[in-house]
């Protein structure tokens, strides 16, 4: 048996490792459940080593015996302090290493030898060079050094074989860059990159920090000059950004945080994602002139380019995605896990050296876009049936996503709530799945706040909740099958199609042939839905013919003309029976 290569992520602020096992990539957890490995190195009171989430604890009380963002510093001739000795980087990224590999060996049950390690695509030779000396210090021949963005279009698109080139977006904790990558049967080439190494999710977490010490000095209370009152609203702040990707609002509750005057001092307060993403504003519109800095250094335009893919965790605050896709109207894709896609390309790209067979990664993502409807703008007037996407397609699955709604009106009592799938801009072309009343709420003045959160299962199950969220009133729906429940339509043209085959109609028990009006709209939706989805997949011919009967259903569902939906789908289920057969 061949020996294993491990990939490693020698991130600024988190590393990673991952490994092939079976034709599959395994991202190894650092402690149960947790594959991350903070980027931090420091030392005990004992003067014991601390690597990872130890010595991230104890950074802010004790900096002068903690390395961080040693990656910064790779390729230079720099001596950090580390108690009484000094190290080079190297030295210092080998100790991070050195853990990975333990913990690699520790998860395979035999040692490890060999590794294939990322580096950003904007690093020199020296930085490259300095990075396969700290592989070799922790006991690691480095088989090969790949350019991050390279590695995460592999974690994406693993056995592809079409021409595609795309933009890899990563933000990570502590750096930012964006690449423009040409994929070709299986052949990665970055075209050309552009970011900053000072820019990433922590200074988005020292926005949260500023406001929060703003907020305690604005009620008598300076906790600038106590280190363990800024270690915890540093950690809170970091608990704020990351809750804050999935729903509205959140509280930050620390008690006990100072004494003043021999009295606790407390920190409560609120703070909603809307003023989160006007704290980091100005860093979105700097990420995104690096985009078309990044275009222009490949000689490409938006128009050539296929998708964006994000990298980095601090990609998952939702403005990220929004701004993306009106800057660009591209699609953007987040459904590999960006804290975990450059482990996965690095470790695939091991298992290839290895010679190993290696499957793409396989995640559960849901295929439809959920969401409801709101008051909004249409054509220059109101309109009460704007679509607002709460759960967007391609997001892995478990997922639970919320967001934030007002009453319109003084005094409300009630507000109905519709679930919808699809994309349309206009939530009546969306297929309902469903709907509920909130009612007896507090009788509010208009905007009064009322959150949904949807949370979707992997067996298909939603919960859709409402709660006012001044008293806590509450209401919910549960809707099993949605990503598969609209399927009955297809499934009834074959079972009456082989049916033929053994000589007669199938006539089924309790049910006559008689369906709804608004149950054939909602199959032929569903229909176009999923030959869209599979159209890459068709051939040529088998392409044009799907496109022309899309139209002609489309056509009917807009006139409401039922009688000239029959044909269409009918024709539509056929091709794509055989398509997925």
């Amino acid at each position: 048996m061949a020996e294993k290569i491990i990939g490693i992520d020698l991130g600024t602020t988190n590393s990673e490792v991952a490994v092939v096992e079976n034709g599959r990539v395994t991202v190894v957890d650092i402690m149960p459940g947790h594959p991350i490995l903070p980027s931090f190195v420091g030392l005990a009171d004992d003067s014991s080593i601390l690597v990872g989430e130890p010595a991230k604890n104890q950074y802010v009380l004790y900096p002068e015996r903690t390395i961080k963002s040693i990656k910064r510093r790779m390729g230079s001739a720099d001596q950090v302090e580390l108690g009484d000795a000094r190290y080079s980087p190297q030295e210092i990224s080998a100790i991070i290493l050195r853990q990975l590999k333990s913990v690699a060996e520790k998860h395979l049950g035999e040692p490890v030898h060999k590794a294939v390690i990322t580096v950003p695509a904007y690093f020199s030779d020296a930085q490259r060079q300095a990075t396969r000396e700290a592989g070799e210090i922790a006991g690691l021949e480095v088989m090969r050094i790949i350019n991050e963005p390279t590695a995460a279009a592999l974690s994406y698109e693993a056995n592809h074989q079409d021409h595609k080139k795309v933009l890899v977006y990563d933000l990570g904790g502590g750096t930012f860059d964006v690449s423009v990558v040409s994929i070709e049967d299986n052949v990665v080439e970055v075209l050309a990159s552009h970011g900053n190494n000072q820019l990433g999710g922590d200074d988005f977490d020292a926005k949260i920090v500023t406001h929060l010490v703003d907020h305690l000095k604005n009620h008598g209370a300076d906790p600038t000059t106590s280190r363990k009152a800024m270690a915890r609203i540093t950690r809170a702040a970091e608990n704020a950004k990351i809750a804050l990707s999935d729903q509205p609002y959140v509280r930050i509750e620390e008690e006990y945080l100072l004494d003043k005057g021999g009295m606790p001092v407390n920190l409560s307060t609120e703070l909603a994602r809307y003023d989160y993403e006007a704290m980091i504003a100005g860093y979105i519109d700097e990420t995104l002139e690096a985009v078309h800095i990044a275009l222009k250094g490949a000689n490409l335009t938006v128009s050539d380019i296929d998708e964006v893919l994000l990298v980095g965790g601090a990609t998952r605050t939702p403005v990220i995605t929004e701004r993306l896709e009106a800057d660009l109207n591209l699609t953007v894709r987040a459904e590999v896990n960006p804290d975990l896609c450059v482990a996965t390309g690095a470790a695939i790209q091991a298992g290839m050296l290895a010679g190993e067979d290696v499957s793409a990664v396989l995640v559960d993502i849901t295929p439809y876009t959920f969401g409801t409807s709101a008051l909004g703008e249409r054509d220059g007037a109101f309109y009460p049936y704007q679509y607002v996407p709460i759960i967007h397609k391609n997001t892995p699955i478990p997922v639970t996503k919320s967001d934030v709604f007002y009453t319109v009106v003084d005094h409300q009592e009630q507000v109905k709530v519709d679930v919808y799938q699809g994309e349309d801009p206009d939530a009546l072309n969306n297929i309902p799945l469903g709907e509920f009343m909130v009612e007896n709420l507090s009788k509010a003045p208009a905007n009064n706040p009322i959150v949904i959160q949807f949370a979707l299962d992997l067996n298909g199950i939603m919960n859709v909740t409402a709660r006012e969220k001044n008293t806590g009133l509450e209401k919910s729906i549960r809707i099993d099958n949605v990503l598969t429940r609209y399927e009955e339509g297809e499934l009834q043209t074959a079972r009456q199609r082989i049916s033929r085959l053994f000589g007669g109609e199938e006539q089924i028990a309790g049910k006559t042939e008689d369906v709804s009006e608004h149950q054939r709209m909602v199959q032929a939706r569903a229909l176009v839905e999923k030959a869209e989805r599979l159209l890459d997949k068709a051939a040529e011919d088998d392409r044009e013919e799907i496109i022309n009967l899309i139209e002609a259903i489309k056509d009917a569902l807009s006139s409401n003309n039922l009688d000239a939906l029959k044909e269409p789908t009918s024709a539509l289920s056929e091709i794509l029976f055989y398509l997925e057969s």
